[in-house]
């Protein structure tokens, strides 16, 4: 049976709103915590994007559930040891309780600095190297490093945790799962495909934690609901690689009206139908996932507490 973990959106709530989220999580009986980790919103109606080392410090102290990153491209933007910092840092902080969620990431946060969006498989090639190097300083020892696209010279991190961070990788096609497979502690993927799942665990992978996760909107008017979906996140249901080249949160605004309302209703669970919001989640479970993680789309959070507390994880725990 899995897990049941809170995703925590970085892009739609302030660090005040994300602490108390998660704390009203752990009193919910969620076991875990997910974090996304942004420079940009997807678009100005989210509003939100906090720095997310600074919130998983003060996540540290509110709660007692494992927190992850979901997940942190630690290529472009950020130098990967100065990602194993933070991370060492994270889990120091956690006492053991970090993992690593990397991927390839998207130009929206990668290209602020002016460097150039590489094609996927460069990244995917960054992404590895930068695995190679993150775990190299996770051991608290010296580690200088010239390889293909990353320097490290006399680098080493003295704030480590017992055991290093585990690195899990997010994927959605076979060659970013080839790479979690070979090289990763975990899988990560968005969809409840039982294939993908299979793909991961005999590309390599056995055993290893997978997880995935998705979003609902939970009231009880399940038109508002449509439209408070359609409103923040019409980006989920956009299709192709849109989500990884698009540079901006304009650009994202302005294919808004590609995702109708009816789209909306189709693909996201919307609403207080018991029964498709444990659906939703059991898919996951049916396709093989050791943790799955959900979450509340719009404001009205404590009623999304309330009501998976009350209706939606005794079932899921029952089976």
């Amino acid at each position: 049976m899995p897990e049941y973990g809170y995703f925590l959106a970085s892009e739609e709530h302030d660090p005040a709103a994300l602490v108390e989220q998660a704390r009203m999580a752990e009193q919910a009986g969620f076991q875990a915590l997910w974090i996304s980790d942004h420079y940009h919103p997807w678009n100005d109606a989210q509003g939100q994007s906090a720095f997310v080392w600074s919130v998983i410090g003060a996540l540290s102290e509110a709660v007692s559930l494992p927190i992850e990153t979901a997940v942190t491209c630690p290529t472009v933007r950020m130098h990967p040891a100065v990602v194993a910092q933070a991370a060492a840092t994270s889990a120091v902080m956690t006492g053991g309780r970090f993992r690593l969620g990397v991927g390839t990431g998207e130009a929206l946060n990668e290209h602020i600095l002016g460097d150039r969006w590489p094609p996927t498989q460069v990244r995917l090639e960054m992404l590895e190297e930068a695995i190679q190097v993150m775990r190299r300083l996770f051991t608290g020892e010296e580690v200088t490093h010239h390889g293909t696209h990353y320097t490290v010279e006399n680098a080493r991190l003295y704030t480590v945790p017992d055991e290093p961070v585990p690195i899990d990788i997010s994927g959605f096609g076979p060659k970013a799962t080839a790479l979690a497979a070979r090289v990763a502690d975990g899988y990560i993927t968005m969809m409840p495909e039982e294939e993908m799942v299979t793909r991961f665990r005999k590309g390599g992978g056995g055993a290893k934690l997978v997880s995935g996760g998705t979003k609902v909107c939970y009231g009880t008017d399940r038109d508002a609901c449509v439209r408070t979906v359609h409103k923040l996140w019409y980006n989920e249901l956009l299709p192709g690689e849109m989500g990884q080249v698009l540079p901006s949160p304009r650009h994202f605004e302005q294919l808004q009206e590609l995702v109708t309302e009816d789209m909306v209703r189709d693909k996201t669970v919307c609403g207080d139908d018991v029964d498709e919001h444990v659906s939703a989640l059991r898919a996951f479970a049916d396709a093989g996932f050791d943790r799955v993680y959900v979450n509340q789309i719009g404001p009205d959070q404590r009623g999304f507490f309330d009501f998976y507390r009350t209706k939606v994880l005794p079932q899921l725990v029952s089976g």
